[in-house]
């Protein structure tokens, strides 16, 4: 017969352990650490409230995501501060969409977002970025004359013999128009132009539209234009006078070729290779393909990969910039030296200019929407200039000594000294797209439409300094 004690005993260990059981149940049900993925699923983006717009402090921005799991919830934040009131739950198409409203006193700059979704568990972070909002001003200091040309517009690059050429290629592949446009530099009006010629099946058959063109730069040694064609990764040449090809290179030549630059000085032509870390070569009077310059990226376990050119061949200098690492590279053509530079502050780059006179190299990143001065001596920055969303290429032009930087996104052109000063933000219509010094004091520039009925896009435009 049990006793007083052993029987009050055994009521608190029975006790004890319902108590445990209670506490288990409610552990795993309430438990944070829930079915999660290894990876997350689809892809998250930020963009303005309108399509194509940069978002602004003040403003709205829309977080979107595609390619997510059906009935997934997911909840945005940025610091400790949730974005959404509710958590969001994923559509059977497997997006969702946010607008948000982003505060006057945001900072500009890369805003990191995390997201965090569930059933089943998975993160991400997206970088929204806040552009900054620089007034159109300073049209006063310089003769603007524009026309409408053809659309499509890629780029620009006037001869010294006085015509100006433009690339134009509308779409995606298979690209079925394409043009080379030659214009008259007084009147701006197209004065001739040339359809690339059918590009050849690809390997599994499907039709590869045109040799479309993107980069130009011209040959006046050889009476020649030089452009790339992207789409099937290589170049031709075109004659100046009549717009006839005279070469064509073979697919591959040049690996997503973005940029072409001639140097008449050394017989070169230069081609940029974006996405590897070459710049491909050519002899301009052959027309052969030479061994192509390779850079190598100073981040470990990176790869520099070239985007735009530009050269001083008095000195013998090219110049570029990794739109994939935060680095420009300034090669030596005499020696063949490569300095590589590292860019803090940088996000994707894609511009580049370079000044002689002071050995500056000009940096327009579109990830971060600023101009970089750099010291090509030392490497070191000298200025960062907030210029505008989505500041896509840039010419210096040797006269007036200043910079000019097309911003894609914000629609401006933005001239900017050697100190980093703006001195004018001019209205360039819809998307600029590239621009060119001419040498004679002008700088030349293209734009792209928004649709078939922009009364802004598919311009040219000659800046020209007043005195």
């Amino acid at each position: 017969m049990a006793t007083p004690l052993i029987s009050h005993m055994r009521l608190m260990l029975c006790a004890s352990a319902l108590a445990l059981t209670a506490t288990a149940g409610a552990s795993v049900a309430e438990t944070h650490f829930t079915k999660s993925l290894t990876e997350f699923p689809g892809r998250v983006q930020a963009s303005g409230a309108e399509r194509g717009q940069p978002i602004y402090k003040g403003g709205k921005a829309v977080i979107s995501g595609k390619d997510l799991i059906p009935g997934q919830t997911v909840t945005l934040m940025r610091g400790d501060k949730t974005l959404n009131a509710e958590p969001i739950t994923v559509d059977d198409k497997g997006e969702f969409s946010l607008t948000i409203e982003v505060d006057a006193d945001a900072q500009t700059g890369l805003q990191p977002v995390v997201v965090i979704a569930e059933n089943p568990a998975a993160a991400d972070v997206v970088q929204m970025k806040i552009s900054p909002e620089v007034p159109v001003s300073g049209a006063e200091k310089f003769e603007i004359a524009s026309e409408v040309v053809t659309p499509g517009m890629y780029q620009v690059k006037a001869s010294e013999e006085g015509p100006v050429f433009v690339t134009a290629s509308i779409g995606r592949p298979p690209v079925k128009e394409a043009k080379l446009v030659k214009i008259d530099p007084e009147t701006l009006k197209v004065a001739a132009e040339a359809v690339p010629a059918a590009a050849p099946a690809r390997e599994d058959g499907k039709d590869a539209g045109l040799f479309a063109v993107y980069g130009v730069d011209v040959d006046n040694a050889n009476g020649n234009v030089w452009v790339t064609n992207t789409r099937q990764n290589t170049a031709s040449v075109y004659k100046q006078s009549d717009l006839s090809l005279v070469k064509q290179f073979e697919p591959g030549a040049v690996p997503h070729a973005r940029d072409v630059i001639v140097d008449e000085a050394n017989g070169r032509a230069y081609a940029s290779a974006t996405g590897t870390p070459n710049i491909e070569v050519f002899d301009i009077e052959t027309l052969e393909k030479l061994e192509p310059i390779t850079l190598q990226s100073t981040i470990r376990g990176e790869e520099f990969s070239t985007m735009a050119l530009d050269i001083d061949e008095a000195g013998g200098k090219l110049v570029t910039v990794s739109i994939a690492t935060p680095e420009a590279a300034i090669v030596d053509l005499k020696t063949g030296d490569a300095k590589v530079i590292r860019l803090p502050g940088v996000k994707t780059a894609s511009g580049v200019a370079y000044d002689p006179q002071e050995g500056l190299i000009f940096v327009a990143a579109q990830g971060t929407d600023n101009l970089v001065i750099v010291k090509a001596e030392t490497g070191e920055v000298l200025h960062d200039v907030p210029v505008g969303a989505g500041a896509l290429n840039v010419a210096f032009e040797p006269k007036s000594r200043h910079a000019f930087v097309a911003n894609r996104g914000a629609g401006t052109i933005t001239v900017v000294d050697p100190r980093g000063n703006i001195i004018a933000n001019l209205d360039a219509g819809s998307m600029p797209n590239q621009l060119r010094a001419d040498g004679r004091g002008n700088v030349w520039a293209v734009n792209k439409a928004r649709g078939e009925d922009d009364p802004v896009g598919d311009r040219i435009w000659r800046i020209t300094p007043k005195e």
